[in-house]
């Protein structure tokens, strides 16, 4: 796999995020990307936050335990942990 930056990581996911839900994030968000919260601005029910993990774990060949799903409330959290896993942090 390339060597992924937060931003890709970050778009990447935001991608991923559309697909599952058909929720778009806008190309100039009021707030950063990174700050965007998955239950309260995306309003992502938990059987499609379950979704968009599977999904990341799938794309980035990574694991995340279903206890940090829990932990994940921002895709600022969701990119990092990315990171974390593809980087062998």
């Amino acid at each position: 796999m390339d060597a992924q930056t937060l931003e890709s990581v970050t778009a990447k996911a935001a991608e991923i995020i559309a697909d599952i839900t058909g929720v778009v994030l806008p190309e100039r968000p009021e707030k950063p990307l990174g700050d965007i919260h998955l239950l309260d601005d995306l309003d992502i029910d938990s059987l499609s936050l379950v979704e968009v993990v599977v999904a990341i774990e799938e794309e980035f060949g990574i694991k995340i335990e279903d206890s940090e799903t829990k932990t994940l409330t921002t895709l600022g959290q969701v990119s990092k942990l990315v990171l974390q896993r593809t980087q062998g942090k």
